[in-house]
């Protein structure tokens, strides 16, 4: 595969979450007191599109969710958050065009549902497929090109588990596929361009409390942790280095009021980091490291390495935590309003934007909605890949349905 054409593919992936990866990286030409003051930049992993907030619930909430309220969806943010949620068994189609201010055929599609085996064990499942639309591959300028329809996806199962009456635990397995050539090899190159493959594990845990105060009752407070994507390292051709899977660690919480009856407001709060190397500041040419670490390490040193490795010391690792906020509404459990927030340092990609969104149930059908609107004071967020993006959820509470059909 020419090797241009790898990087139109690589500026794709970069988009996918928005971010400015090729931007704030420092010359490797500076000494090392001037290096440890600049910021060692984005940090780059394979398949990002699992770090994409696939439902419009968490997309309107600042890309957040790690403690909200159990739902459907709850598979992406903590699959433990099933085994205390109140139904059975349901599902969920969430559909987003992505990028549509850049292409009109890239799109995200979510499935999700889950299965109550008693009150305490909880089954959840997933998969998303991410659809880069109409790529054509050429040799040269002259060449007609071959055309290909590019695409990635992941399948998950997860089992949650119910220790206590207010903490619950969950384990996950991932399995990835990204196709980002369709199986084209340049054929000048020695070469061959491949599918990559790759498992993943995510442990996640939920811990929720009742709170009743004077003036409220039935108000509660969440906590959630989640440790997502740790696996194998995948490469698309046996000749090129692997690269990471994106890692990640979130942490938040969430405080429900319970105004009367029919009205209740919900804050949240996550914290996000990626659990990948930060990749070290090089001298030239390319023999010597200014300042950072080595990252070409192994998985689970990785993880470790991810916190204390940044080549601007603490100030920098302190960078790379992206914070989301979120304001959830809810009338008489049928109707939601929402708002939220997520903030990225403008050295580690600089997204900030706002989120909006709303949610109608309607018998056993749940219509949920998401508006992304990126800071127009930052000339950088203006021009946001993400900018407008959409997302249209549809869920299916099937217990509902079949309680309408016991008692018509």
């Amino acid at each position: 595969m020419p090797s241009w054409s790898k990087n139109i593919i690589l500026a794709v992936l970069a988009f996918f979450v928005g971010a400015n990866l090729f931007a704030q990286i420092p010359d490797g030409g500076h000494d090392k007191d001037n290096a440890l003051n600049l910021s060692g930049g984005s940090i780059i992993t394979a398949v990002p599109f699992l770090l994409i907030s696939p439902d419009a619930r968490g997309g309107s909430l600042g890309d957040g969710g790690v403690a909200s309220s159990p739902d459907i969806n709850s598979q992406h943010w903590n699959a433990a958050k099933y085994a205390f949620i109140d139904d059975y068994y349901g599902a969920s189609l969430t559909y987003s065009p992505w990028l549509r201010v850049l292409v009109p055929d890239m799109n995200l599609l979510y499935l999700a549902g889950y299965y109550r085996l008693d009150d305490d064990w909880a089954f959840g499942g997933s998969m998303r497929y991410f659809s880069l639309g109409r790529v054509v591959f050429r040799n040269s300028a002259d060449d007609q090109g071959i055309t290909h329809h590019p695409n990635e996806y992941a399948f998950d199962l997860s089992l949650s588990r119910k220790l206590s009456d207010h903490f619950s635990l969950a384990l996950t397995g991932r399995y990835i596929r990204s196709d980002l050539t369709s199986g084209y090899t340049d054929p000048l190159s020695t070469q061959k361009a491949s599918a990559a493959n790759a498992g993943a594990v995510d442990i996640s845990m939920f811990y929720t409390r009742e709170i009743t105060t004077p003036n409220t009752d039935g108000s509660s407070v969440a906590l959630g942790l989640s440790i997502s994507n740790v696996g194998t390292r995948i490469s698309y051709s046996s000749s090129m280095a692997k690269d990471f899977l994106p890692a990640n660690l979130r942490l938040g919480a969430a405080y429900t009021v319970q105004l009367d009856r029919y009205n209740e407001i919900t804050g949240m709060l996550d914290f996000n980091k990626l659990l990948v190397p930060t990749g070290p500041i090089w001298n030239t040419p390319r023999d010597s490291i200014i300042a950072g670490i080595d990252d070409d390490v192994t998985v689970m040193q990785g993880i470790f390495q991810s916190f204390y490795d940044a080549p601007g010391g603490f100030r920098e690792e302190l960078q790379e935590i992206n914070i989301s906020a979120g304001v959830e509404y809810v009338y008489n459990k049928v109707l939601a309003v929402r708002g939220g927030y997520f903030y990225e340092n403008k050295h580690k990609g600089g997204r900030q934007y706002f989120t909006l969104g709303a949610g109608l149930k309607l018998n056993v059908l749940e219509i949920d909605f998401s508006y992304l609107l990126p800071r127009g004071n930052n000339p950088a967020n203006a021009t946001n890949p993400l900018k407008n993006t959409l997302r249209f959820t549809l869920k299916f509470n099937f217990a509902e349905y079949m309680r309408n059909r016991q008692n018509p």
